[in-house]
């Protein structure tokens, strides 16, 4: 059999630490990916989770993804061709920060997706790139990123409430009637954080706590 997505991001050559399909799924699922979206990514890694946006969006979508480093643009364009057997024409890959190269680009999206140690450095860019309605993701590993991202959203008052939420998956054993949960539950791995953009001239209403 051809590898699966999810079995080939697991083990697919890597410079990053790659997101997990079960991350990976609830990042399309809560940013609403939809046929025909423009995506921003910036964090691109190794490209997990590049691959399951560029599968969820349909032939009229695409994906501008930004990162950093050389030399994970370097694998992340390697893994894009074995996986997808050469360029996939929906996808832009730049070597740059998202902060000045976006804002640069004058890029307009429907969703920004970020994966990266500070992406609240980053929300001011995001900001003006998103469409109205449009959503911010964000995807981190310890609860002082998430503190610092949803503060920094709040602030800002040009999104809506943001939600956290972090999932875990559990395999389970079924033999006849022995049913029962294996040990090798997939625990925390990280947090993603979604919020909508506002209309210019809105604000955000009072949180409720």
């Amino acid at each position: 059999f051809r590898p699966l997505l999810s079995e080939f991001v697991v083990s697919m050559p890597r410079g990053a630490a790659v997101i997990y399909p079960k991350d990976s799924a609830q990042i399309v699922a809560l940013a609403d990916i939809f046929p025909g979206a423009h995506v921003v990514e910036a964090g691109v890694g190794s490209v997990a989770l590049t691959c399951s946006l560029l599968r969820a969006f349909g032939p009229l979508g695409r994906v501008s993804s930004y990162e950093r480093r050389e030399e994970f643009a370097d694998v992340a364009r390697a893994n894009v061709t074995q996986f997808f057997g050469g360029d996939h024409p929906a996808w832009s890959l730049t070597v740059g920060d998202l902060v000045t190269a976006l804002p640069a680009a004058a890029e307009r999206a429907d969703r920004v997706i970020l994966d990266m140690l500070a992406p609240w450095e980053c929300v001011p860019a995001v900001a003006e790139a998103l469409l109205p309605g449009g959503i911010l993701c964000a995807y981190v590993a310890t609860t002082t990123q998430l503190a610092e991202t949803v503060e920094t959203l709040r602030v800002h008052s040009g999104f809506a409430e943001p939600v956290a939420t972090e999932s875990l998956v559990r395999a389970w054993h079924i033999e006849g009637l022995a049913v029962r949960p294996r040990h090798d539950m997939v625990g925390h791995t990280g947090f993603v954080i979604t919020a909508r953009r506002l209309a210019p001239g809105f604000i955000a209403p009072l949180r409720k706590r």
